[in-house]
């Protein structure tokens, strides 16, 4: 019982680097998420870039870990895009982000230092919708991932894979919500026999689970916990759409027929599936039974870090930096007794178990493209 607690620095999307540490020291975590997105990218719903991918040197490796061991603060790095669908050419800038920040991961000591990279897959619905378009989803992945995985794994950096399925990520038009490969467990365990490298595994998120009806403590029963190497905090407020069900998403259809016909529809891309983004112990109570999940982890011996990513509708959903960091701090009281002892001062985070980060990669490497690596 005694693991790290990290922000995703994606609501501190207006601040920089140095503003971030000062959030988290305030907070009170032991590590960051940095998420260093494509400035030119078509994503602008929780996006941040809290490092210069475009110009990352050695020296510029050196400095960073410097700043983190005085902090006292861990890190990874992420960008979350579509590599295998959607307009060619952003996904080939996707792809080759990605080849970036596993560069960048490298010359932070990589797994050395648990400096691992997170991403999601994307789906392509050219494919998808043809007969068996999940299996060629599965096969555009192999083909895609297989040279950036051999490449991370050369570097010894682990991509990590988070689950969310982008619901909202096509116009409200769109029948289907699944717009990431990786939403569902099956994917993700085909995914492995495709490309059986240890240099991949997952961050796994419940909340997208809980609004989909599947118990995410009997989805770690029925993970391999050697791929299991981070947990996204955020929580769900699952309601019941009587109209629509909830085994299919809110279709768009005529909004005067909807109205006389007193159908509620999609307000926009996002509002497809009937739940609340939440953060567990700020501003009620949520769908899923989160000491019941922490101890399935427990059982099943994970120690890796629970990052908290704040979408939540009440806090980083307001614009409000107080807000904001209400969430988080409420957050960390919330996961305290579940994951710390109890000391004279409380549930606190055992600083023994700080390590210090190291200066591990020697040299700077050269920035490579998937056409380079095919």
């Amino acid at each position: 019982m005694n693991n790290q607690i990290w922000i995703m620095t994606s609501a501190f999307d207006r601040l920089s680097l140095d503003e971030v540490i000062e959030k988290a020291n305030e907070v009170g975590v032991q590590g960051l998420d940095l998420c260093v997105f494509r400035r030119d990218g078509t994503r602008n719903d929780f996006v941040a870039t809290h490092l210069d991918y475009e110009h990352f040197r050695p020296d510029d490796a050196k400095a960073l870990l410097d700043k983190f061991n005085k902090n006292r603060l861990q890190l990874s790095l992420g960008a979350f895009d579509n590599l295998i669908g959607g307009d060619e050419a952003q996904r080939v800038k996707n792809q080759d982000h990605l080849l970036r920040l596993i560069r960048m991961a490298h010359l932070l000591g990589g797994d050395a230092n648990d400096v691992k990279v997170g991403t999601f897959v994307g789906y392509n619905h050219a494919l998808g919708n043809e007969e068996n378009g999940f299996q060629k989803n599965l096969e555009a992945y192999a083909e895609v991932f297989r040279p950036i995985i051999q490449y991370a794994e050369d570097l010894g950096v682990t991509v990590l894979y988070e689950n969310c399925p982008m619901e909202g990520w096509r116009a409200a038009g769109y029948t289907s919500t699944f717009n990431n490969l990786t939403g569902v467990l099956a994917a993700r365990k085909l995914m492995y026999e495709l490309i059986p490298s240890k240099a991949h595994g997952e961050i796994y998120d419940p909340s997208h689970d809980v609004w989909q009806h599947v118990d995410p403590s009997e989805v770690i029963r029925n993970t391999d916990m050697a791929r299991l190497h981070r947990i996204h905090v955020k929580a769900t407020r699952r309601g019941n759409n009587v109209h629509w069900g909830n085994m299919y998403p809110m279709q768009q259809v005529d909004a005067d027929l909807a109205k006389r016909a007193r159908v509620p529809i999609p307000r926009n891309e996002w509002d497809r599936h009937n739940y609340e983004a939440m953060l567990p112990g700020f501003g009620g109570s949520d769908s899923m039974d989160w000491r019941a999940f922490v101890n399935t982890l427990q059982e099943q011996g994970f120690s890796g870090p629970f990052e908290i990513e704040n979408e939540a509708a009440l806090s980083k959903g307001t614009g409000n930096m107080g807000a904001i960091m209400q969430g988080y701090k409420a957050t960390v009281l919330n996961l305290a007794p579940m994951l710390w002892e109890l000391t004279d001062m409380g549930y606190q985070y055992n600083n023994g178990g700080f390590r210090e980060l190291k200066q591990i990669a020697g040299k700077d490497i050269p920035v490579v493209t998937m056409e380079e690596l095919r």
